[in-house]
Parts: structure tokens; sequence; C-alpha cells
């Protein structure tokens, strides 16, 4: 040691590990990609946390991001795309879809279908606002994205964070991260996208209107609408059976009422646990070094002009059928926009929407019927897309 000192030796060899510690620093890796992605990380927490925008997605994601983009040295197999770190056994669920059947399950089990089976023409609500999908499916198109990449992509117009995580890690997997972003973030952004539609679209007249309380649904029709709604849905789209499949099983738990403690694991445990792994890994993918593109800012953008499209098709196609409909049996246009399948936000802004007009015309328990729809209508879609492109 003695003579290290007297050589000079020892300094040398301090010098030289305090340099190496240095390059292993995130101040010598960091870039402006990182500090870009690290600020979107933090105005995600802030959304979710000041605002109440879909905090459970937002606080997830948000933070993920900031774990995805600590620079690092590469090689030290800690980042999300090196193989056999934790980030990126954990985000295995995300790319090979085990958690969006999952948290279907969940979806199922936490459902209510009694305003949709109530008033079956509300499926058609549903139904028209997935036309976004594929209006977003077009427009990828247009802008040179592969069709399978434009499949994936067009997905997001569903409003379905799981479905388009399912569908894209079919499709693109190389595009994940940004639709998965995409598609969390626009339904965590429903109360401000959609109602400025909602009113541009419709008159004041047409936002009183006063739907007819919906009629009391048999426990023998709750049981039987999964199992039927299911095997005709499977028969029809067989490429959607995962999602599907688990998200009717999951209602068959929740209404038969003799499986109380798998529907209860199923909407409590099971789907906190894939959406907490969900968001962070999806989070976290958003590595500046392979996320921030210019592809990616074309997906944002065909994201939102999907999710326009759809609110905007929703509500249209209420005003149009309302045309065939005798006085008395009117549907309020303003339950179009819930035809997306943000549940229950998007029927959370029609009921809101529509007490601004009239404070005593409820419209939460009708919007739920296209709400709930649209869940299924997106899984449809995804099957469709599925079968066609993959």
């Amino acid at each position: 040691m003695f003579s290290l000192l007297a050589t000079g030796g020892f300094m040398d060899f301090l010098s030289t590990q305090m340099v190496q510690f240095l390059m292993y620093t995130g101040f010598a890796n960091v870039t402006w990609g990182h500090i870009i992605m690290i600020l979107f990380g933090l105005l995600f927490i802030f959304l979710g946390v000041k605002f109440e925008f879909e905090p459970l997605l937002l606080v997830p994601i948000g933070f993920g991001m900031l774990v995805g983009n600590i620079p690092f040295y590469p090689g030290l197999k800690i980042g999300i795309y090196e193989s056999g770190s934790v980030l990126n056994i954990l985000y295995h669920g995300v790319q090979n879809g085990w958690y969006p059947p999952l948290i279907f399950l969940g979806i199922g089990a936490m459902t209510d279908f009694s305003a949709l089976l109530s008033n079956p023409k509300l499926f058609l609500i549903g139904a028209a606002a997935q036309c976004g999908i594929f209006a977003a499916y077009m427009g990828a198109l247009a802008l040179g994205f592969a069709p399978n990449e434009a499949g994936a992509i067009g997905i997001i117009g569903g409003a379905d964070g799981p479905t388009a995580i399912f569908l894209s890690s079919q499709l693109a997997p190389e595009l994940m991260g940004a639709i998965a972003v995409s598609a969390y973030s626009y339904m965590a952004l429903v109360p401000v996208i959609q109602p400025p539609i909602m009113r541009l679209m419709t008159t004041k007249k047409e936002r009183t209107i006063r739907m007819k309380s919906p009629r009391q649904v048999s426990k023998l029709e709750k049981v039987t609408f999964p199992i039927v709604g299911f095997l005709f849905c499977a028969f029809i789209v067989p490429s959607g059976l995962p999602l599907l499949g688990m998200l009717f099983f999951g209602n068959l738990l929740k209404e038969c009422g003799v499986t109380k403690r798998l529907s209860e694991v199923a909407s409590n445990a099971i789907v906190n646990i894939c959406t907490l792994l969900i968001g962070l890994t999806v989070g976290a993918s958003t590595q500046a070094t392979s996320f921030l593109t210019g592809r990616s800012v074309l997906i944002f953008c065909l994201g939102a002009f999907s999710f326009i499209v759809a609110t905007f098709c929703g509500v249209l196609f209420c005003k149009i059928f309302n045309l065939f409909l005798k006085e008395g049996n009117k549907i309020n246009p303003l339950i179009g926009n819930s035809g997306v399948s943000a549940v229950p936000d998007a029927a959370r802004v029609s009921n809101n929407v529509g007490l601004e007009y009239d404070k005593t015309n409820y419209l939460l328990q009708h919007a739920m019927g296209p709400n709930v729809a649209g869940v299924v209508g997106s899984a449809v879609a995804a099957g469709i897309l599925l079968a066609f492109l993959h």
C-alpha cells in the first residue's frame, strides 16, 4: 500500500475506478429523449393524481415511464428490452398476451349486462362506435403502415387497453408500447375529449330526451346471456376466443350465484394484479431509445382520430336511429359516446353531460348498455382484424 502511495499507483487506481463509476451513472448516459419521456411520465402521474383521470392506469404507466427511462450503461441486464432482466420477464405477460385475457376475466366478473339485456337495441350503438377502429385502420394504411400494423393501431379506437395490447402483441409487437400508451391515454382522457363532440352534434332538445326506465331482468336471462353470447360470438369470430371466452366466463361466475369466491378473486385480486403489472411494464416499454420515434407520434395522432370518429359515429347513430323510433321510445343521443368500451367512464360522461341540461335526467343506467356492448364489440373487432391480418 505504501509503495502504491509512493509511486502514485493508488491515485491512478482510484481515479480509474471513479471514472468507471461515473460511466455507469444515469448522468453519463442521459439523452434528451430520456428527459422528454420522464417529463411525460410525470405528466401522467399528475393527471392521475390531480384530476383523477383513470388513476389506476395513469399512475402505474407514468411511474413505469420513469423506470423505463432511467439511463444506464448497456449490458447490465436491468432494462425492459434486455433478455433475462426482471422487467423483461414481467413484460413477457404483455408481449405474449397473457395479461389481457386475465383482465377480461375480471371485467366480466365486474360487469352487469342488465342495462343491455333490458334494451337489446343498445347493442347497435356499441357496434356503431367501433367505426373508429376501421377509420383508424384505413388512416394508418394511407400513412404507409403495413396492413398488420394498421390493424393493431386501429384497435385504439375501441378505447380498450387490454384489447389493444392483445392485438398488437399478435400483429405488431414492435409497436406495442406506442399503441398501449396511446390507448390508455385516450381512455383516461374520455372526460376531456368526448363532451365537446357530444355537444356539437346534438340539439338542446335532444339532450333532454327522457328514456324509459329499464325493465327488470330475470336471473335466468343473466345466467343464460354469457353462455349464449359466448357461443354466438365465438362461432362468428373464433380468433377472439381468448378475450371473449374470459369475458363471458367471468360474467357467468358473477351471475350464476354459486361461485362467489371465484368471482371475487377474478374481479379483485386477479384484475388488480394484472392492471398493476400491465401499467408498470407498458410504461417502462416507452424507453426513449426504442419508443421516441416519428412512427410513435403518428400512432398517437391516429389514436386521437379513431377516438373522435368512434364518439362521432356513436352519437350520429343514435340520431339516425331516432328517426325510426316512435315518440316515447327515442334514445337520448348523449349516450352514443358510451359505445366505446371505456367502462364505466364513458357512461359517466353521458350522464354528466345530460345533467348539465336537465338536473333530473339520469342517463347512467341507459348509457351502461352501449358501454358494455362496446367491450364485446371491441373484442369482436379485434378478432376480425386478427383473422384477416395475422
